[in-house]
């Protein structure tokens, strides 16, 4: 899917259509352009682009049309003939109104500004309306114009010693023209409500449809092009928020100046541009905002930001004059091609530039890709204000009724803004035909099970993570494992595995099955049993996702491990807002693998019954979450976000050696900043109380091994682990860890070596209750505290870099080689 959605994104427009006009507006005397001039003619309403670009339709064949601009002459242009292109020139006037930057007093757009800032109470619908209703059609494509590419056919030449040499002939431009001239790449509409109740807004979709695909991919769906609100304090252009002109701390981060005053309508308003301080492309917005003269309230907005991808969006609103606000009635969000060749990271992968000028300076040939743009307009309608709305199932950001996908052509011709031209028909019957030819949902349905560490043979998924892996226990273990699909049942599901250590000779497998009891809160109610090794006291919460890795460096390195035959039974479920839980009932016999005694009130132990109760639940209060036809999605990922796990030993319930515990919390935090760098942070916490072998109890994940040289200790580096901790150094009964993370951007040091590089602290505090009760491994405790500090280079070149470590603190070593670590690190992208 990913591939797929990278595909909408690899964009850029050049526009020459048979009624388009387009040309550049600047100023007479410096020649520079002049951003968002108002551009006036019969039935013609629009501003230059912040590059002071225009284009506009000429269907109804206007002779002529004016421009004008705050402190210039205004100017009124002549159609002439066939002319498309036009290069306007405005005189400043001697009353010129340059901007004044002193002081926001006498600044008149920051007063202005100021002013909107002051009334967004009064105006935001969202906070001025007790409630709202409306509904609205949306039609998003990813198209070209025809008219804009040249579609020759070309001879193509190598450069040979002699000279030119003849190679092949390239069809590509005649081809791709060819097919755009009868339809666009793709093409996708929704009819949505949206309901306000005074506190929550969501999006319920009453009829989805999307070019090539039977079932539409829900994922694109809920993609969040621009935020719903120009009051929002963090304005959302394309996943990524950025502070807002009318923030409150907007002067920071803005300079405004007036443009124009211009009705809308019938209500005059002042037209105000808006730009970054900070002259760096990731810095800000860059824009228009149309202000009302009278409240202060938006009354249209236009959003910008330029880099890799050139990104607007336009809301425009009516005037209500019993309510006295403005409502939105449209939005635009447009996607073209930028003019760098610097990498983007979008939705979790990574888009990568040629630009549109090579190593020489000189220019490239426009490819398919430089004509290609995406473009979603909506339009809203129905509206209720201040009525009393009902909204079910809140916590929902979007959902998507079971029959959606199911509406015929009397539902899309009753909300479409327009009928479906004869390229947009073509495209629907084209695609449909190659999707069902290249069978590409079975394609893409293959794609999305790889990525997560499936292939699917028939009803089942086979997992390849039981394929091979290695540990210093059991050597090489293969195996083979799987779960059930949706072709064998969508209610009930199967897995299991087995696997076999080829140097410690035994066979491990799993068994188990489930029944889904409720779709809405996506519930399951199962149960199996397991006959398998674990790395003795590490720290794992059930709630986690499955996570598939090509590799998993840690158990390469690990030795020490517990056998447990386990009987299990659970309930999984997301029926409480924002959360996702297990909850688990469990009988295990367990044998550790190592030298070990466990005492207890003078009993010794090598191996033990244990029989717990235990909830997992993991709380995600800031994220979005959307409800389609086949279960609950996560489709905004916000921080903090916290998970709580808790388990009791039962002593009367089976039989059961001891009586403990285990509280378990862990929180998570990330920022990214518009500049490419990231922050994380992460803090995790254990305590056991009562009698707990050490098996259960924690060891703060170590990933050091006990070699007496630097160079032999050099292995894999893992995600959140101590890379200068010893396997088996330390163990606690309640410990509490803190690690902090920042990444900066990549660097190009030379051609195909960008190294990305991350500063990284952990620390971690801990203690041993009853250490006598464990007798047969030496080890200390936390209670000084650890500390270790080091630099990530990763993606040296391509997966692979280095990272380098160094332990200080009460815990150093008294040789100074011992508390360096070096590792290997490996950033596998695949889009998850």
């Amino acid at each position: 899917m990913k591939h797929l959605t990278f595909l909408f994104f690899l964009l850029s427009i050049s526009v020459q259509a048979q009624f388009q006009i387009s040309g550049i507006v600047r100023d007479e005397n410096t020649k520079n352009p002049l951003p968002f001039a108002t551009i006036t003619g019969n039935n013609i309403s629009t501003v230059t682009d912040v590059d002071g670009k225009f284009l506009f339709l000429n269907e109804n064949q206007t002779n002529s049309f004016t421009i004008s601009y705050i402190g210039y002459s205004p100017k009124t242009i002549t159609v002439v003939g066939h002319k498309k292109y036009y290069d306007v020139l405005l005189a400043p006037k001697a009353e010129n109104l340059n901007e004044i930057l002193l002081s926001s007093d006498e600044n008149p757009a920051n007063a202005i500004i100021s002013k909107a800032i002051k009334n967004k109470k009064k105006n935001d619908p969202q906070q001025k309306l007790l409630s709202f209703q409306f509904k609205s059609y949306n039609k998003l494509i990813v198209s070209a114009n025809p008219d804009s590419i040249d579609g020759s056919i070309d001879s193509v030449f190598v450069e040979r010693y002699w000279g030119k040499e003849f190679k092949n002939i390239d069809s590509t431009s005649y081809k791709f023209k060819k097919i755009i001239d009868r339809q666009h790449l793709f093409q996708t509409e929704k009819v949505s409500q949206f309901q306000f109740n005074g506190k929550k807004l969501k999006e319920t979709i009453l009829g989805t449809k999307m070019a090539g695909f039977k079932n539409p991919i829900y994922e694109i769906i809920a993609f969040n092009l621009q935020s719903f609100s120009v009051y929002d304090s963090k304005y959302e252009l394309f996943e990524t928020k950025y502070n807002s002109p009318i923030a409150p701390d907007a002067f920071k981060d803005y300079r405004f100046r007036i443009l124009d005053t211009v009705k809308l309508d019938n209500r005059d308003t002042y037209m105000i541009y808006f730009k970054p301080k900070k002259k760096r492309k990731s810095s800000g917005l860059e824009g228009v905002v149309y202000i009302d003269k009278e409240n202060y309230a938006i009354a249209k907005a236009i959003m910008r930001i330029r880099g890799v991808l050139d990104i607007s969006a336009t809301h425009e609103f009516e005037y209500l004059a019993d309510q006295d606000i403005w409502f939105p009635t449209q939005k635009e969000f447009k996607i073209v091609k930028g003019k760098n060749d610097d990498d983007i990271r979008i939705l979790g992968g990574t888009i990568k530039f040629e630009g549109d000028f090579d190593n020489n300076n000189t220019h490239r040939k426009k490819d398919a890709s430089d004509f290609t743009y995406l473009l979603s307009k909506s339009y809203n309608f129905e509206k209720e204000l201040n009525t009393p709305v009902k909204i079910r199932h809140a916590a929902i950001a979007i959902e998507i009724k079971d029959d959606a996908v199911k509406k015929d052509d009397d539902f899309w011709n009753s909300f479409r803004k327009d009928s479906l031209d004869v390229r947009s028909e073509r495209t629907y019957f084209a695609l449909d035909s190659i999707a069902q030819k290249e069978r590409l949902e079975k394609k893409l349905r293959l794609g999305r099970k790889i990525l997560n560490g499936y292939v699917p043979i028939g009803p089942v998924d086979m997992d390849l993570r039981y394929l091979l892996s290695y540990n210093n226990y059991e050597g090489f273990r293969v195996g083979l494992g799987g779960i059930t699909n949706e072709k064998f049942s969508n209610k009930y599901r199967l897995d299991g595995y087995t696997a076999y250590g080829t140097k410690d000779g035994d066979f491990k497998y799993s068994i188990g099955g489930a029944v889904r009891v409720g779709i809405f809160s996506n519930s399951w109610i199962g149960g199996g049993y397991t006959d398998d090794v674990r790395e003795i006291a590490s720290t794992s919460f059930a709630i986690d996702k499955r996570v598939f890795k090509i590799y998993d460096p840690r158990p390469i390195n690990l030795s020490t491990f517990y056998n447990h035959k386990t009987w299990r039974g659970y309930i999984e479920t997301k029926i409480l807002p924002k959360t996702e839980s297990i909850w688990q009932l469990t009988h295990s016999r367990i044998e550790p693998k190592f030298n070990y005694i466990y005492m207890v009130d003078g009993k010794s132990y090598t191996n033990y019954d244990m029989t717990t109760a235990m909830v997992s639940l993991q709380w995600n209060p800031f994220s979005d979450y959307m409800q389609t036809p086949t279960g609950k999605l996560e489709i905004e990922k916000r921080y903090p976000k916290f998970t709580f796990q808790f388990t009791q030993s039962l002593p009367k319930v089976f039989e059961n050696d001891f009586g403990f515990s285990k509280i378990d919390l862990r929180a998570e935090y990330e920022k990214r900043y518009l500049n490419g760098q990231r922050t994380a942070l992460l803090m995790e916490a254990g305590y056991a109380l009562g009698d707990v072998p050490i098996s259960h109890l924690y060891n703060t994940s170590p990933n050091s091994l006990t070699k007496e040289n630097l160079i032999e200790r050099i292995t894999i580096a893992g995600k959140n682990s101590f890379e200068t901790m010893y396997f088996n150094e330390f163990f606690s009964s309640k410990y509490v860890m803190f690690q902090l993370k920042h990444g900066f951007k990549r660097v190009t040091v030379f051609k195909g070596i960008k190294p990305s590089l991350v500063l990284v602290s952990r620390m971690a505090w801990g203690d041993m209750e009853k250490p006598e009760q464990h007798i047969g491994l030496n080890y200390k405790t936390l209670r000084d505290g650890y500390f270790e500090s080091g630099i990530e280079l990763n993606q040296i070149y391509k997966a692979f870099g280095l990272s380098g470590f160094y332990r200080y603190g009460p815990n150093q070593l008294a040789r100074f080689e011992d508390n360096l670590s070096i590792k290997l690190t490996v950033i596998l992208n695949l889009g998850l």
